[in-house]
């Protein structure tokens, strides 16, 4: 098979396995069997992190059932090839040129040579990013929820640095998601710089990690990041203000309408982060608009 039928059949494959695993009576909270569509389509919604469900999360779904989803949103956070790729490293085996042929691909990377040293560095980083994100939450989810407050900084960490969408707050009120958390300025920064540095993907990350590193060790006057980093940088950080002050304008007197200014603006970047890749919501969306509608689509649609 050629590198991108390999990595299509690998996420078949992991979405049939989800499907399968979440029709088990373990599954549920109920301890019932779940129909194959629902499963199929929560296993194909984690594994493309869209973060669309058909039963709540967080009140259908049991412990088991979350860690399935999450590791599922994982996987496809990471995608199928690295984490197989990391499988093989971790066992001390020598990953052939066609793996690593596959692996460039899987995450598009400009050349072969330093795949695996680009890999190391995306699992190292993700899994310390995704900890940090963590455990800065822990305070606020332990002191709501108790212990289960530690589940809940693990999940939303995860979701939300894989730009997954997926959330555990249905069992307080189904279909509130992050508008429980909307005036919780500490919650809301946590999780949209977790989005935000997911969204810009780790070849960026990895090239502004080079270059800093060089800057201190070298004592350069500046970074000099690549041309494919500054034009994500750039563009991302006009499409953020760009989303923010749309929607603060046109929601102001409607759904920002009765908040502080500081929760205003904090709402009003939220939506702009989350519209592009990440599918959580600080607001009621049938409540919105149209206009800051059509632009939450053409920020999706970017």
């Amino acid at each position: 098979m050629s590198s991108f039928e390999m990595i299509a059949f690998g996420f078949a494959g992991v979405i049939l396995l989800g499907a399968i695993i979440l029709m088990l009576p373990i599954s549920s909270s109920a301890g019932v069997v779940t129909p194959f569509d629902k499963t199929l389509f929560t296993a194909t919604s984690a594994v493309c992190v869209t973060g669309l469900v058909v039963v709540d999360t967080g009140s259908y779904w049991s412990a088991f059932g979350q860690a399935v989803i999450l590791l599922l949103i994982q996987t496809g956070g990471l995608g199928v090839i690295t984490v197989v790729a990391s499988f093989s490293m971790v066992s001390g085996r020598k990953i052939s040129l066609m793996q690593r042929s596959t692996m460039q691909d899987a995450i598009s990377a400009p050349k072969v040579g330093g795949i695996v040293r680009l890999t190391k560095f995306i699992l190292q980083g993700t899994f310390l990013i995704e900890l940090v994100g963590a455990i800065l939450m822990l305070p606020v989810f332990c002191k709501d929820y108790g212990w289960k407050g530690i589940w809940m900084s693990v999940f939303h960490s995860v979701s939300a640095f894989c730009n997954a969408g997926f959330d555990l707050f249905g069992f307080i009120e189904p279909g509130k998601g992050m508008i429980l958390f909307a005036n919780d300025i500490y919650v809301s920064v946590i999780v949209m710089l977790l989005i935000v540095v997911g969204g810009i993907g780790f070849l960026v990350v990895f090239d502004l990690q080079k270059q800093i590193k060089e800057k201190i060790t070298r004592k350069r006057k500046r970074i000099e990041v690549s041309y494919h980093s500054k034009i994500v940088l750039i563009t991302t950080g006009i499409l953020i203000v760009f989303g923010a002050i749309a929607f603060f304008v046109s929601e102001c007197s409607n759904t920002l309408s009765g908040r502080g200014i500081a929760e205003q603006i904090n709402v009003s970047f939220f939506q702009s982060v989350t519209s592009r890749t990440a599918g959580f919501a600080a607001v009621d969306l049938s409540q919105v608009h149209d206009v800051p509608k059509f632009i939450t689509v053409i920020l999706m649609f970017i």
